[in-house]
């Protein structure tokens, strides 16, 4: 059940997880204008930039002149992804405010997207999540196919919840299930993140959705009513994983913000503002972005009588 006045949370990842995966390679400084535009639309928590091998992610090679160029109100908490040991001590020669590690719940996924077994990532999120608080600096982890991989098929929810219960020994600030790509049903979220959410206590669970086969905003208010703290979103819904088959469209940040609005749950981001940067995107990509909000508008106005009759 939704609490009355809830919050929900928002992390925007437009700027890390939104362009990896596009073709259109953006200036260091369109990216920084990127973050700053959802920073004054109200976002809080905003995914910047991942320390990744150029060669395999080029969207993300200039991680560190992202970082060092924000101008961002005190707030506002920045986060850098990293792979592994050798992406977070990048990061820690930066000014990122908190660590993304990631593991994968599928061993064959794992092995395509981190060259190590599911239990291996495990075991490396969690060092690096003990020596960036150790730096400190908060960190938090995701465990990315919780809810299915392209090369196993279906993704146990047991192995799940065993990994998250492991992981939350590591002292993270929280747990984020994704949906990398983009197969889970509402039915299967809730449960999942329900049976994480009690396995993790009192530690909050964040949830990574992506729109792939168009379940993307219903796995999300499913989501909520299990209990999720936080949801990452895209504004203007791009991007993707550039690792997954066919793995498109993150959750639009200004289509989400439309249902939670007009469902009374707050995020503290203006959805008009939300709705002004994906145009402003689309500007740049010099495309229509996949989100449909920009393109129909926000709940429309009643027309006056005056409109019908100038008609």
């Amino acid at each position: 059940m939704i609490p009355d006045k809830p919050f929900i949370e928002i992390v925007e990842v437009a700027p890390r997880d939104g362009l990896q995966n596009e073709k259109t390679l953006f200036s260091t400084e369109q990216k920084i204008m990127l973050i700053e535009h959802m920073a004054a639309a109200g976002a809080r928590r905003i995914e910047v930039v991942s320390f990744v091998r150029a060669d395999r992610v080029p969207q993300m090679a200039d991680a560190e002149a992202v970082i060092a160029g924000l101008a961002l109100p005190d707030n506002v908490v920045t986060i850098g992804l990293v792979m592994n040991k050798r992406g977070l001590f990048r990061a820690l020669e930066t000014k990122i405010g908190q660590i993304g590690a990631v593991c994968v719940a599928s061993d064959s996924f794992a092995q395509r997207n981190q060259g190590q077994s599911s239990a291996e990532s495990a075991d490396v999120a969690g060092d690096i999540v003990r020596i960036a608080r150790t730096d400190g600096r908060d960190a938090q982890i995701t465990i990315g196919a919780a809810f299915g991989c392209p090369f196993e098929g279906e993704v146990p929810a047991d192995r799940v919840v065993a990994m998250a219960a492991r992981l939350a020994e590591a002292g993270p600030v929280e747990i984020a299930l994704a949906d990398t790509i983009g197969v889970a049903v509402p039915a299967q979220v809730h449960d999942l993140v329900e049976r994480v959410r009690r396995a993790i206590a009192p530690l909050p669970v964040r949830v990574h959705l992506h729109n792939t086969r168009n379940t993307g905003y219903a796995n999300a208010w499913a989501a909520i009513q299990a209990g999720a703290a936080t949801l990452d979103s895209a504004v203007g819904g791009i991007g993707g994983c550039p690792f997954a088959p066919n793995a498109t469209g993150n959750i639009a940040t200004e289509d989400l913000l439309y249902m939670l609005d007009r469902s009374g749950v707050s995020t503290g981001i203006r959805l008009d503002r939300a709705i002004e940067t994906a145009l402003w995107l689309g500007q740049q990509m010099d495309r229509d972005v996949p989100a449909l909000l920009s393109r129909a508008g926000p709940f429309p106005r009643p027309i006056s009588p005056a409109t019908k009759d100038d008609r």
